[in-house]
């Protein structure tokens, strides 16, 4: 498998992360990933095994120290740590084969009423090549401007993206 391109999107990405009001910003990030083309399901399935459980964010995204699963009821959640001691709370709010969208639940980031989705897919015109996409839909929080979250989201897409490079290789 070869790293073939970063894409950064906003409105086109963010449309798989949806929410149940109009948030005003979105800001999504897609690594494209060459596969064999006679292999594409089983290099998929072993990409997503490597990069995409719940709580292998920790493995991959520079940012986060350690990464922590609880249940409450049926409710699913991980708790972030990240390196500068941070702390983020996520609910799961759904799950596939190959995605899942999740919501903050609490946070030092400077926005509201987050829901984004990571997934692997198939490129739409690239036989020989999926996704992984990690699109948001956000607003910012009160007392914080657009510019300000827009840059904070977009900065740690690009982080885990750049990381996900190496190891998807």
């Amino acid at each position: 498998m070869k790293f073939v391109t970063v894409l950064v999107t906003a409105a086109s990405l963010a449309a798989g992360a949806t929410v149940a009001h109009a948030a005003a910003i979105t800001s999504g990030k897609k690594l494209e990933i060459e596969v064999d083309a006679k292999k594409v399901a089983e290099e998929g399935a072993a990409i997503w095994a490597k990069v995409g459980g719940w709580c292998a964010i920790s493995e991959w995204h520079p940012a986060v120290a350690k990464c922590e699963e609880s249940k409450d009821g049926a409710d699913e959640f991980r708790t972030l740590t990240l390196k500068d001691g941070g702390v983020i709370k996520e609910k799961l709010v759904s799950k596939t084969d190959r995605s899942y969208k999740y919501q903050i639940i609490e946070s030092p980031l400077p926005v509201k009423n987050y829901e984004a989705q990571f997934s692997l897919t198939p490129d739409d015109d690239d036989e020989d090549e999926v996704n992984l996409v990690w699109a948001a839909t956000y607003d910012a929080a009160d007392g914080k401007d657009a510019k300000e979250a827009r840059g904070v989201i977009d900065g740690i897409f690009k982080a885990g993206m750049d990381s996900l490079k190496g190891k998807v290789k």
